[in-house]
């Protein structure tokens, strides 16, 4: 009788369990399941039911269990859901983990369903948050049973009116004492009887029993640990591609190329003659004074600028435009036109350098720096100018620190200083980090901003999180389809390099790379390449340019044969 009723308990139990879990109830499946017939299984059902109406149906959480003839089996109707407020629910969690009462899977599948039913989907992850370190160090009881038999015999207790008893003893009453002296006398008795058995002493059969377990564990451990590995290494890939991404969106912007040449427009090719003066003395003054060279070709109305250094180029720019614009062009007016110039291009240098502080919210910089900064602005770097490229780095440093939730202020000022040393590298000895990290260290910048711009090319270790950020972005904003000249040059390479390989077999007369690269067109010499072997061809072309070039996706190969007969009636 007391067996029957166990199994019933289990029963019941465990059908509770799966409708409160939000399972649907199969009759057939849980009389097999717990080899009874199927009116066991409804009578429990019905237990459960009446349970529900009488006791937990007041709540306002769950009416009934009702039959659902599309699933075929019973499930909860969940109607009239209560929602609590944040306080409140926190309130009813700190009761429940303190009490200490469940064990700890019980616990926290007794929680989610709680928050899940009580609490609105908004706040649902912010109660979770919040008791989320209370929830991993649950502490379980010592008795290490599960107390929902216990909260069942109370809730049946309560239903039918029972007086229910609680007896508490202290751990040093003596029917406790005499209980563990019992209970330990058997256990030496035991282990005597083991140890004559097995011929083995207790600390051998400890010994072998630990390397045993440990022989375990070492394979269970690594296991696990691989599987955190891949886990964490696909979650912050994903994380770090998902940064990324939205720091490359969010800092879009417009970017310009600055080259070595600048192009003056002339009103008409009269004004060519007027440049150079008479014995090329205009022209001469020109060059002197401004150190770059005036191209005068036949291009139509305009005067190409050719120089190495920006600033003197936009210099001699200016000075010719003024010149044009007054129409008097002579060596004094030359002369005073490059020194107005030379003042509009220092403002100019002061304004880029204020317009980056601007744009980036860095504050607090030596106006000597600023200066720097607004010489960047005719400074280039593989056809990519240096000042929008460091205030890029800038931007997207910081979004990125705040993403992760480091210190902004610190990545943004690291990144729109970390190029700084090529405002000088011209001017003094040494790469341009070197230069920038004398020159940060000479107006006594932050030691963690020198250190980013020190280690952005892994001249050193980044010392913080900031100055990987600052690596990033840096490689980011150069590496960005068409930020760099050298992403031409590459392309144009490849294009090069795929029909050479395909013009140095036997029979090709003539090769095209199109499509981008994805596609070469090779023309075949008819009388030399037949149809038999343009199929061999081109096998062989896909075999080099395969074992000789690196690309994405595939290339097609496609070989082009025709033989043409022309003839005229006259």
């Amino acid at each position: 009788m007391q067996r029957e009723s166990t199994d019933k308990i289990q029963r019941v139990l465990g059908i509770y369990k799966k409708l409160v879990s939000g399972e649907i109830v199969n009759k057939v499946e849980e009389a097999n399941n717990y080899g009874v017939n199927e009116r066991s299984i409804q009578r429990d059902i019905d237990d459960i039911r009446s349970f529900m109406e009488s006791e937990v149906g007041r709540t306002g959480l769950i009416n009934n269990v009702i039959y659902d003839r599309a699933k075929k089996g019973f499930r909860l109707e969940q109607q009239n859901q209560t929602e609590l407020t944040n306080g409140q629910m926190l309130a009813i969690c700190k009761i429940l983990l303190d009490s200490r009462a469940l064990l700890k899977t019980d616990m926290i599948e007794i929680l989610n369903k709680l928050i899940e039913n009580c609490v609105s989907k908004n706040n649902q992850k912010e109660i979770l948050d919040l008791i989320k370190n209370e929830r991993f160090h649950y502490i379980e009881p010592r008795h290490k049973v599960s107390f929902l038999d216990t909260m069942w015999d109370i809730g049946q207790a309560i239903r039918k009116s029972q007086y229910i008893q609680i007896k508490y003893e202290k751990a040093g009453t003596k029917e406790i004492v005499e209980r563990k002296q019992t209970l330990n006398e058997t256990i030496e008795k035991q282990l005597k009887e083991l140890q004559r058995i097995s011929g083995l002493s207790k600390d051998e059969a400890k010994q072998i029993l630990l390397s045993e377990m440990d022989k375990k564990l070492t394979a269970e451990k690594a296991q696990l640990v691989r599987e955190r590995e891949s886990e964490f290494k696909e979650e912050s890939e994903k994380k770090a591609r998902e940064l990324i991404g939205y720091a490359i969106q969010k800092c879009a912007a417009d970017h310009t190329s600055e080259t070595t040449v600048s192009i003056v427009a002339l009103p008409n090719d009269e004004m060519k003659g007027r440049i150079i003066g008479r014995e090329g003395r205009n022209i001469k003054a020109l060059e002197t004074l401004t150190g770059i060279d005036l191209i005068i070709d036949d291009t139509p109305e305009a005067v190409v600028i050719s120089g190495f250094d920006p600033l003197r180029r936009e210099v001699a720019k200016i000075a010719l435009e003024k010149l044009i614009e007054d129409g008097r062009i002579h060596p004094a007016k030359i002369e005073e036109m490059v020194e107005k110039a030379k003042e509009e291009v220092s403002e100019s240098i002061k304004e880029a350098g204020e317009r980056a502080i601007m744009e980036t919210g860095v504050i607090g910089l030596h106006p000597d720096i600023i200066k720097l900064l607004g010489k960047l602005k005719y400074r280039t770097s593989y056809g990519q100018n240096v000042l929008n490229h460091s205030i890029e780095v800038s931007n997207l440093a910081r979004i990125m620190a705040e993403e992760l939730g480091l210190d902004p202020k610190l990545a943004r000022r690291a990144g729109l200083l970390h190029d700084i040393g090529k405002a000088l590298d011209h001017d003094m000895e040494g790469t341009h980090v070197e230069i920038g990290v004398e020159v940060l260290k000479k107006y006594k910048e932050n030691p963690n901003v020198i250190n980013a711009v020190e280690a952005h090319h892994g001249d050193v270790e980044p010392q913080t999180i900031e100055a990987v950020l600052v690596q990033a972005a840096d490689a980011i904003s150069a590496s960005r389809p068409g930020a760099r000249r050298e992403t031409l040059e590459s392309y144009i390479k490849r294009l090069e390099e795929l029909e050479k390989i395909a013009d140095s077999f036997e029979g090709v007369e003539k090769s095209f790379a199109i499509q981008a690269g994805r596609e070469i067109r090779i023309i075949v010499k008819p009388d030399k390449i037949s149809d038999d072997k343009m199929t061999l061809l081109a096998k062989d072309v896909a075999k080099s340019v395969e074992d000789e070039m690196e690309y994405p996706g595939q290339i097609k190969i496609n070989l082009i044969r025709e033989t043409r007969v022309v003839d005229y009636a006259k």
